[in-house]
């Protein structure tokens, strides 16, 4: 008789065989990456369960082993399942796990969705896990920053560096593609997870940040994920309309019926009252390209989150 076995949601394994040895600089890179965490201490992760912050939460277990731990952000901006992920995720590593409740929602500057959001959001967490340290026993508290978001549209990272928090990715010089053949070698389900940032970050910016929005959003890209597709985004814009992304070659999927006629019904269900698919395809970020240059560069592009 067979062994059954059983995977969590979202969690799966690595390819067989897929756990190559790394070459000499990336070898040096992870071993930099644990020894600088060694060296804050014991040591909080800010913790979505995406492949960089699993990735940083492996190498402080690695260093720390019990005075690391991962710390999980739950408020009405965490898509669904999401934290089941992470917990599944942070069992597989060892690392010890907490979930944290946020108050974004209750900001009025981050309700008001101008392009700084991040930034208010970031600051919540941050603070949050300031006032947590004594509770956590920890010395620092580290993020899932890798050397690439340096050159993004990123705000938070101005309330990151006023609550002192260290981007250990970017201070061993790891970028994105690093961080990925990191964690495959770590043999992490997440390896080559797509970026999941927050549900708010779908909708336009000058359109209010709502828990009913960003509901109607989680709902929306669950029903395309429960139709196969993995790469998207369901973009919130006035007058609730939803714009999907999805790769290019994904558009047969939606535009034969029964299909469009189901996912026309299903996101009116969902409380859109226009549906409308990008025909640029996925691209992450795209909502920036809405904000004019002159307001990145006050925003500081290259510096801030």
């Amino acid at each position: 008789m067979g062994t059954t076995t059983t995977t969590t949601p979202g969690i799966v394994d690595a390819p067989a065989g897929a756990t190559p040895d790394l070459d000499p600089g990336l070898a040096a890179k992870r071993d930099a990456l644990i020894a600088t965490i060694r060296g804050y201490g014991r040591v909080a992760v800010a913790y979505s369960g995406g492949v960089d912050s699993a990735v940083v939460a492996k190498a402080a277990h690695e260093a720390l082993g019990d005075a690391a731990v991962a710390v999980t952000a739950v408020s009405e901006s965490l898509a669904s399942g999401e934290l089941e992920e992470a917990q599944a995720l942070a069992k597989k590593i060892g690392v010890r796990h907490r979930a944290i409740r946020t108050e974004e929602f209750a900001d009025p500057n981050y309700l008001r969705n101008n392009p700084d959001r991040c930034y208010f959001c970031k600051s919540e967490l941050y603070g949050r896990l300031v006032g947590l340290m004594g509770a956590l026993e920890v010395d620092a508290i580290a993020s899932g920053a890798n050397l690439d978001d340096r050159g993004d549209h990123r705000p938070g990272m101005k309330a990151a560096g006023e609550k002192g928090v260290r981007h250990p990715l970017q201070e061993c010089g790891l970028g994105k593609a690093d961080v990925r053949a990191l964690a495959l070698a770590w043999g992490l389900p997440v390896w080559d997870k797509p970026a999941a940032p927050c549900l708010s970050s779908r909708i336009a910016y000058g359109e209010e940040v709502t828990p009913e929005r960003v509901g109607m959003v989680d709902r929306a890209e669950s029903w395309l994920r429960g139709r196969g597709l993995r790469l998207l985004r369901v973009r919130y814009h006035k007058g609730d309309m939803a714009r999907i992304e999805v790769p290019a070659e994904e558009f047969p999927k939606l535009l034969a019926d029964p299909v469009r006629s189901e996912l026309t019904a299903a996101f009116r269900g969902f409380g859109f009252k226009f549906v409308a698919l990008d025909l640029e395809g996925f691209r992450s970020g795209s909502l920036n390209d809405l904000i004019p240059p002159e307001q990145l560069l006050g925003l500081g592009r290259t510096t801030s989150r």
